[in-house]
């Protein structure tokens, strides 16, 4: 798979520094833009709009990715699942949300691959190439899906997670170089600095 970062590193300034007991991992976009103009369709939930915002007082984690992935998404997955584990009840406060940017292959399968990873996560696809490509671009991710003439397809995404507070704001960005993906121990301890931020 190839993996590309598309998202433009000059906006993403430096990791921020929450106070004097955790040094986030992740980093924030300056300005950090908002990312909830757009529902997608929820298919975990009869197909209900899902918009891109946290619950009060809490993180929404989205991953741009797709069910057919090798390395990155279920590594990323299972990373979430286990970080989600270390942070206890806090973690009721966690909403987790899936886009697959490959909805032609994903739509009937994606929230059994999700939920495999986190039971209650949103399952997010839509046929509407537009509705998708503006939702992507807010976060700043690139995809691609291409089908060679021996009817291989290859899939390019932003190997990156991402959180959302509970204004629609983009609030940290995990970017994920060489497929090197951020642990469960870091993503946990970020989020828990997000959820303290939130409370």
């Amino acid at each position: 798979m190839r993996v590309a970062l598309g998202i433009v590193l000059a906006a993403l300034l430096t990791g921020a520094c929450g106070g004097a007991e955790h040094e986030l991992v992740g980093v924030r976009r300056d300005p950090a833009p908002r990312v909830d103009a757009v529902a997608l369709p929820d298919v975990s939930r009869d197909g209900d709009p899902f918009t891109l915002r946290a619950p009060a007082d809490g993180t929404l984690l989205v991953y741009f990715g797709y069910t057919n992935c090798p390395d990155v998404c279920p590594t990323t997955l299972a990373n979430v699942r286990a970080a989600l584990g270390e942070l206890g009840d806090d973690a009721d406060r966690v909403d987790v949300a899936m886009v697959t940017v490959d909805p032609g292959r994903d739509t009937d399968v994606l929230a059994s691959y999700v939920q495999a990873f986190v039971p209650d996560a949103h399952a997010l696809a839509t046929d509407d190439g537009t509705a998708l490509r503006t939702v992507a671009d807010s976060f700043g991710v690139f995809y691609d899906v291409a089908t060679s003439d021996d009817g291989e397809v290859d899939v390019a995404h932003t190997s990156a997670l991402f959180a959302v507070d509970d204004t629609g704001t983009l609030a940290l960005t995990w970017l994920f170089a060489h497929d090197a993906v951020t642990s469960a121990d870091d993503l946990a301890a970020d989020i828990g600095q997000l959820l303290e931020e939130a409370a």
